[in-house]
């Protein structure tokens, strides 16, 4: 199949996911504005009108943000949701499908059975992926041009940019080339692991059988090796200026090996005033001598002496990673693995207790204050992020699976219970949306601006909202609620006022 047909065939899929993904839509959106309609006419709320609402708990509720400015409404339980803030809207049918819309910075985001499906939109630029496999990405480039990519990982690789110079085609393994993609700046193959010359900056790599057989080439620079038997690389010192007009070195090296890993040596940092030499024979030895460092391994990687004078510490591994000791100024530590490790230097400090029992990492560099605490990996974390200017602190609580709890620098606190996903992937915005919904079986929230606070019990079953001047109980699908703001009070039993107060009746 020549590159043409295989163009066309994938801009014929492209369009028939789109005209898919339109059609899915335009249903959704439907389904979206139908439901919608009837919530307005159905639920005016008594902040809105001065009228009371009718509250139906698990089957239908409209209500207030307490965090936010705006409203939100639930149905069918966990299974839908539309929530309007000053910002953004979300409308969600947990954990099928939600749709995310912030006019104000021109950001999409679509999700199907998340994270199956995604697509996002930010401007202009686009991406949408089918389980990381299928995606097609594009947008606006910083010189002008625009360029869409569409990949089916790991055969198929294509983009099309207005600059023909950035287009690309790759079917993997039998002939391709990319730009930008997988670290390197230019990627060519043909019969790929027989043939592949990468790019990276001015370093050019033609590989033979990879990894065993490469020539490489740059300013400055040549080399060669076949591995495992023999390689050598030359790399003489040059200058090179940033895009700010500085002018720096770009250290040179020599280096060389035998029977890999039997025989290595390396001489780094050739024209500077760090010049380095490394010697190996693994696993018997290993040697780094420079200026700043001097490190001697024994049997590699287990027994090994260190001495930085760059930053100021002498290290013992005996054995690495288990046994280690350092001390110094730039840095103490005290480790027998599992039983103990206690680490520390200026910036951060990291402890262990009979690990993964206990853990504690802190980062102190002034205004950044950021601590967490763990106990069993993800059974319980305490993150603490402080502003030691200002004094303002965000928290999060987690206990696997229990519950999440967050305090945000605003003093705003959040809670839900249960949890069983968040405390390994906190702050995922596509977990909160699709899949948060389902189990959160209380939620309570509490805002310390407007002292407005709410509590969910099993997706309105029981619902309770409160705030200066006004309140809000409903129980049992609104079998009873109440009421009040101001002088205005209400009670309802079986969906019949059985008692009500008015400012007008007075």
């Amino acid at each position: 199949m020549t590159a043409k047909k295989v163009a066309v065939k994938t801009k014929i899929t492209i369009t028939t996911q789109c005209q898919f993904l339109g059609v899915g839509r335009f249903f959704l959106l439907l389904f979206w504005g139908i439901f919608c309609l009837g919530s307005t006419m159905r639920a005016a709320t008594f902040e809105d009108t001065g009228k009371f609402d009718h509250p139906f708990g698990f089957f239908f509720d409209r209500f207030k943000l307490t965090l936010a400015a705006g409203y939100r409404t639930e149905a069918a339980g966990p299974f839908y949701y539309y929530q309007q803030d000053a910002d953004s809207t979300t409308l969600a049918l947990p954990p099928f499908y939600s749709c995310y819309r912030n006019p104000s910075v021109e950001s999409h985001e679509d999700d199907f059975c998340y994270p199956l499906f995604t697509s996002l939109q930010y401007g202009r630029e686009h991406r949408w992926q089918f389980f990381q496999i299928l995606s097609f990405a594009g947008g606006d480039e910083p010189n002008g041009s625009t360029k869409d990519r569409f990949s089916v990982f790991p055969f198929y690789f294509q983009q099309r940019s207005t600059d023909a110079s950035q287009n690309y085609t790759a079917v993997f393994p039998f002939y391709g080339h990319l730009k930008n993609r997988f670290a390197r700046d230019e990627s060519f193959f043909v019969l790929f692991p027989l043939y592949g010359q990468t790019r990276k900056r001015d370093v050019v790599t033609d590989n033979y059988l990879y990894p065993m057989v490469h020539v490489r080439r740059g300013i400055g620079l040549h080399g060669w090796q076949v591995w495992p038997l023999a390689g050598a690389e030359h790399k003489i010192s040059t200058l090179q200026t940033n895009g700010f007009g500085d002018v720096s070195t770009v250290p040179g090296h020599d280096r060389y090996f035998a029977l890999w890993p039997l025989y290595i040596a390396q001489n780094n940092g050739l024209g500077t005033t760090n010049a380095e030499t490394f010697r190996a024979s693994i696993p018997l030895f290993a040697a780094t001598r420079s200026p700043q460092l001097d490190s001697t391994t024994v049997l590699w990687p287990f027994f090994s002496w260190i001495d930085n004078r760059e930053k100021k510490y002498f290290e013992w591994q005996a054995p690495w990673p288990f046994i280690i000791f350092a001390r110094g100024e730039g840095k103490t530590t005290s480790r027998i693995f599992p039983l103990f490790s206690l680490s520390h230097n200026a910036i951060k400090e990291s402890d262990s207790y009979l690990w993964p029992v206990y853990t504690y990492r802190r980062t102190h560099s002034d205004p950044l204050d950021l601590r967490r605490t763990r106990v069993a990996l993800y059974l319980y974390s305490d993150t603490v992020e402080k502003n030691t200017q200002t004094g303002h602190y965000q928290r999060r609580l987690d206990m696997w699976p229990f519950f999440t709890w967050h305090r945000d620098f605003a003093g705003n606190e959040r809670l839900q219970v249960f949890a069983p996903v968040e405390p390994a992937v906190p702050d995922n915005r596509g977990i909160e949306r699709n899949w948060s919904p389902l189990w959160s079986l209380w939620r309570a929230e509490n805002n310390v601006q407007t002292h407005a606070s709410s509590h969910s019990l099993l997706w309105n079953l029981y619902r309770d909202e409160a705030a200066p001047g006004r309140k809000k109980v409903s129980l049992l699908f609104g079998l009873f609620q109440y009421q009040s703001q101001a002088e205005n009070r209400r009670t309802k039993l079986f969906y019949f006022t059985v008692f009500k107060t008015s400012s007008a009746t007075k």
